[in-house]
């Protein structure tokens, strides 16, 4: 895996080499990367990590359990890099760590020098730069690592420049009379602090000047109600001045807002499907009612990737705009979008105000099936964890489609009527020939048996497939019979495929990871058995169980689309056959049939650690 490191701290923390993310591993690794990114190249002391860990009592090993977790989490960033070796990004000078990052690879830094390019501009041209640069923004600072309710002070005091940012945006906005750019960051910004007075006063005069002014009265009797309530003060002279002013003109009429146009890009080298497509096309024109499509598929199998392609070819459909949202189902951390934070961002998205969004998920979810009870609407649903992630994001009654991908099963109870479920599988011979053709033009085509070996070699699974393609691209000197002998050359590893293994490895562990240990321990013992099917009889034998405890273990593992029934049995595809194999590998020992985990290496987690789980847990 190849590119440059770049980091994400307003909002969840999140990590990526070039477009691949990183695992970023435990609660408390999180916590360890949060604080050094807060202090944007600053030090940061074991002692302080220390303190960040355990509020209070830390245990007499926390400090090495902190550098434990900082040998980890260097690791993660430079992949290969021996044991207790220093590296080049999170480096150690004596009692203190610092992260190593460029003016650009974290979106803090970004942030600073937008928004201090706009206090140097004005106009429009300023208002475009607090627009860029509260863009960045997609939840409080290091969200989710909150303990005990309270957050860090370095974090506190970055969610204060963000405040800061938005008050002096909407004020150039006001007098620029742009107020529509930043008028979303307002909003969003008064519902994180409804008892700032001073961005309440500007959320009333942005309404005002949006022409919402009966609105903004309203958000006004709510912010009033608020501070008596839970302050026990009345409003304070910004906000009665911002009310006075919407007093002293007629309300103007109010302003529509635009559909909604959220789809992603749809990926330019799409190729094959056809079946898939042509399936939902008679779907739609049948008498059946279908309201809601599940993609679901192993890991890598191109499930983002088709539901793109057929919201853009369905989009026309729907005039009222489109919805979408990635729910970060299986991303790392615990950062899975919850129903009412998705119902927020929708109901947002067409035209409620912050104010008017119900507290109670219930009365949220009755609200937006309201609005699209009247419209004809796309909503995108990406990387769905389960039915429950999702039921409440489903329209009622009306036109609109739900478009939602898993990479497990989540319809195996029944749905509501008009869900349909589109199962994915590896590509055909045909459809991957396809798409190599279309990423390597001529030098496919120059040579078909070689490429027919490297689609045998990735198993026809498109991510495998992407990844060949962009490697040979990316690396002119490397042809394609090069890559056909290192993937013949590993033997059925996933070393074979280079720098991509890593790329591999962090798709295949997102699945992984949703496991239970049992289920997990069980994967992982699978690639003992001889390739093809494997009966239950057989796994029961390889993991010393019960055929019942067998049986249910290879549930779970069906349910997460790691393992396929086949005709009674169940059959494994070849690179997760291996990702279990490397696994297997390095925390297990090969000498011993029940699989236990191996002992003695000093930095990696032990099993029981923090998480509670493996150490590919979180």
């Amino acid at each position: 895996m190849t590119g440059p490191l770049s980091f994400a701290l307003l909002g969840p923390v999140r990590a990526w080499r070039g477009q691949s993310e990183i695992d970023l591993g435990t609660r408390q690794q999180r916590l360890i990367l949060a604080l050094l990114l807060a202090r944007a190249g600053g030090a940061v002391s074991v002692a302080e990590l220390v303190d960040l860990l355990w509020a209070s009592d830390p245990p007499p090993s926390a400090v090495n359990v902190v550098h434990r977790h900082v040998g980890m989490l260097r690791r993660r960033f430079e992949p290969g890099l021996p044991t207790r070796a220093t590296g080049s990004v999170l480096i150690r000078d004596g009692a203190e760590y610092q992260l190593r990052i460029d003016s650009e690879s974290l979106d803090l830094v970004r942030f600073r020098r937008l928004v201090a390019e706009a206090g140097g501009s004005s106009g429009e041209p300023a208002v475009e730069l607090y627009r860029e640069a509260l863009a960045l923004w997609h939840d409080r600072c290091a969200a989710g690592l909150q303990a005990g309710g309270r957050a860090h002070p370095d974090f506190v005091a970055v969610d204060r420049e963000r405040f800061a940012a938005v008050r002096a945006a909407a004020d150039a906005a006001l007098r620029a009379g742009c107020i529509d750019a930043v008028l979303p960051a307002i909003r969003l910004a008064a519902e994180y602090e409804p008892l700032d007075e001073a961005l309440q006063a500007r959320l009333l005069l942005a309404l005002a000047a949006h022409g919402r002014r009966a609105e903004a009265l309203a958000a006004f009797t709510g912010i009033e109600r608020r501070l008596a309530d839970e302050l026990g003060i009345r409003p304070g002279d910004d906000l009665r001045a911002a009310r006075d002013s919407l007093l002293d003109h007629d309300a103007p009429a109010t302003i529509r807002a635009e559909p909604p146009m959220q789809l992603p890009a749809d990926h330019p080298y799409f190729t094959g499907r056809r079946d898939v497509l042509g399936g939902v096309e008679e779907l739609l024109a049948g008498d059946r009612p279908t309201n809601t499509l599940v993609i679901n598929g192993m890991p890598g199998v191109g499930k983002t990737t088709l539901a793109v392609r057929l919201a853009h070819q369905l989009a026309g459909r729907y005039p009222d705009g489109q919805l979408h949202a990635d729910l970060r189902g299986f991303d790392s951390g615990d950062s899975a979008m919850t129903p009412a934070e998705a119902l927020r961002g929708f109901l947002s998205s067409l035209g409620v105000a912050p104010a008017a969004i119900p507290a109670d998920l219930d009365a949220q979810a009755g609200l937006y099936r309201s609005i699209l009870a009247e419209r004809r609407m796309l909503i995108l649903l990406d990387n769905c964890v389960d039915w429950d992630q999702i039921r409440y994001l489903l329209p009622g009654i009306g036109g609109s489609l739900v478009i939602t991908t898993s990479r497990r099963r989540i319809t195996d109870v029944a749905g509501p009527v008009g869900t349909h479920t589109l199962h994915l599988d590896p590509l055909t011979g045909a459809e991957a020939r396809e798409l190599l053709a279309r990423w390597l033009g001529d030098a496919a085509a120059a040579d078909p048996a070689t490429v027919d070996e490297i689609i045998a070699r990735c198993g026809r699974l498109p991510l495998a497939l992407a990844l060949v393609a962009t490697r040979s691209v990316g690396r002119p000197g490397l042809g394609l019979p090069a890559i056909a002998g290192e993937l013949a050359e590993a033997a059925g590893r996933l070393a074979g495929f280079g720098d991509a293994k890593a790329d591999l490895e962090a798709s295949f562990s997102w699945s992984y990871r949703a496991l239970t240990p049992e289920a997990a321990r069980l994967f992982r013992l699978l690639p003992r058995h001889p390739a093809g099917p494997l009966s239950t009889e057989a796994a029961a034998a390889l993991g010393g169980l019960s055929l019942r405890a067998a049986r249910g273990l290879l549930a779970e593992l069906g349910a997460q689309l790691l393992i396929q029934p086949d005709d009674g049995r169940w059959r494994m595809h070849d690179l997760l056959r291996a990702y279990a194999a490397e696994l297997g590998d390095e925390y297990d020992d090969a000498a011993d049939p029940m699989g236990r985990p191996r002992t003695g290496d000093p930095d990696a987690a032990p099993v029981g650690a923090a998480s509670g789980a493996h150490p590919q847990y979180r």
